[in-house]
């Protein structure tokens, strides 16, 4: 029996905004856009958890890197369940493990010097209903899963290594030109045939259950993946080596991401991608990542608007973003819309960072993303661009399905080497509709602009290589 949301929990979640008492949009655009940040930073609180401990050394986990400790863990997050909840204790050691998948009430806490390292092995995850890239299907566990669980946590001191390199997960990208040397060269087995599987499976409504991949089809698992949850924390540990998206909160409500570390230059490990998400908080977080540092997707195309549950009313600040695609980004798996994303002081610098603030959409995938306020947005080098809206992603103009984005406003945004300050690029009949940048100071600059139907493009007090504009130089 396949285990997936129902209608039910579909139209709670995009309702929640309502029941969290946040002001109507409405009123809110009417008067201080930033009430609503300050509503989401009130609303988002961590679970609480009984104080009872759960050592995982009592149910047989030796942390010699060796042993495989899958059904000791397994054995503490089901006690600590059954007892009503608590903190499951990994001590200091090296664990070794397969898929561990949390239960209501209970913390997972990595104590200083803990290291969770999961099995290389694809056979110790087993198949579970998730999110690929955008869209349903039964694959491989997620490193780290919950599905439709209350009051989770994932925190610590210590480190979550997905021991992904070229010879582990990687190589499943097939062909893929990033950083560094993922292990894939002609006529290895990839991702590509089953992907492509996958997504006209979507297109042509086949049945959910009906999507089984795993084995032999190198879809690689996403690390940290809590599905339909209430009131997930993740606090202070250290990711590493993923074998794809690093934190992958789907369908969830009241997330806490804080204090978090994440590294990995492997392709297609975003930091953290919010998927379908209402009321998240990220904060104090670094990330160091071969794809988006931190990218808000709502699903992909055909299962993006089955769905129709958009990202809304996330809050991102006090983040340091340094290698990535883009630092906060919106798209491309966006066809369930997103709205109220929110990021103030943070940084961004590194040769390897593409843009600073990033949207990415096309006419396959449609969606309606609107009210994204950032400030205080501090820009050492990016390589591209300061800002990029790009409806010609991926597919560019093939599809019928209209992408929109408006209210787009930044402030004090500086950038020291920035090359472009902005690519915006809509689609005929499909314009980007209302960028407002504000008190902004763009150097670095060599590169003209690129500015294609794109309407409603305002500045207020911005300075381009030191020079006051009230229109930018465009190719």
């Amino acid at each position: 029996m396949l285990i997936q949301p129902s209608r039910r929990d579909l139209l709670r979640y995009a309702g929640a905004g309502a029941a969290a008492g946040l002001l109507p949009s409405g009123a809110l655009a009417a008067s201080d856009p930033w009430a609503r940040a300050r509503d989401i930073a009130r609303t988002v609180r961590a679970p609480t958890i009984p104080g009872r401990v759960f050592d995982v050394t009592n149910f047989g986990a030796k942390g010699d890197g060796r042993t495989l400790n899958t059904a000791a863990i397994a054995q503490a997050i089901d006690a600590c369940n059954r007892m009503g909840g608590g903190r499951v204790l990994v001590p200091a050691g090296r664990f070794l493990t397969g898929a561990v998948h949390l239960k209501s009430n209970v913390e997972l806490h990595l104590a200083k010097g803990a290291t969770l390292a999961f099995s290389t092995n694809p056979a110790h995850y087993p198949i579970v209903f998730t999110r690929w890239e955008g869209i349903e299907l039964m694959n491989y566990s997620p490193f780290i899963y919950a599905y439709k669980q209350k009051n989770i946590g994932l925190t610590g001191q210590g480190t979550i290594d997905g021991q992904s390199d070229a010879q582990h997960w990687w190589s499943w990208k097939g062909p893929w030109r990033g950083t560094i040397d993922h292990g894939w060269r002609e006529g290895m087995p990839d991702q590509r045939k089953s992907r492509a599987v996958l997504f006209q499976m979507a297109e042509d409504a086949v049945p959910v259950e009906k999507r089984v991949f795993g084995h032999g089809h190198y879809l690689r698992p996403s690390f940290v993946q809590p599905y339909l949850c209430d009131n997930v924390l993740i606090e202070g540990i250290r990711v590493r080596r993923s074998p794809f998206w690093n934190i992958h909160p789907v369908l969830c409500r009241n997330v806490t991401m804080r204090g978090v570390n994440i590294e990995g230059h492997g392709p297609n490990n975003d930091g953290v991608d919010p998927e379908s998400v209402d009321h998240m908080l990220i904060e104090d977080c670094e990330f160091d990542t071969g794809d988006d540092c931190i990218a808000v997707n709502s699903g992909r195309n055909a299962d993006g608007r089955r769905l129709a549950t958009p990202a809304q009313n996330i809050l991102v600040r006090n983040c340091h973003m340094r290698e990535g695609h883009g630092g906060v980004v919106v798209g491309s798996q966006i066809s369930g819309g997103a709205r109220w994303v929110f990021a103030e002081n943070c940084r961004m610098d590194s040769p390897d960072l593409w843009y600073a603030i990033r949207f990415k959409n096309n006419a396959l995938r449609g969606g309606l993303l609107e009210n994204f306020y950032y400030r205080d947005i501090n820009v050492g080098r990016v390589s591209r661009a300061a800002i990029t809206c790009d409806f010609n992603y991926e597919e560019g103009e093939k599809g019928s399905f209209k992408p929109q984005l408006r209210n787009v406003v930044i402030e004090r945004l500086r950038a020291e080497n920035a090359v472009r300050v902005l690519d915006s690029q809509g689609l005929p009949g499909a314009p980007v509709e209302g960028i407002t940048l504000r008190d902004c100071d763009f150097r670095g600059v060599t590169q003209p602009s690129i500015v294609r139907h794109t309407l409603g493009l305002e500045f207020q007090n911005v300075r381009v290589n030191g020079r006051p504009v009230d229109r930018l130089e465009t190719a």
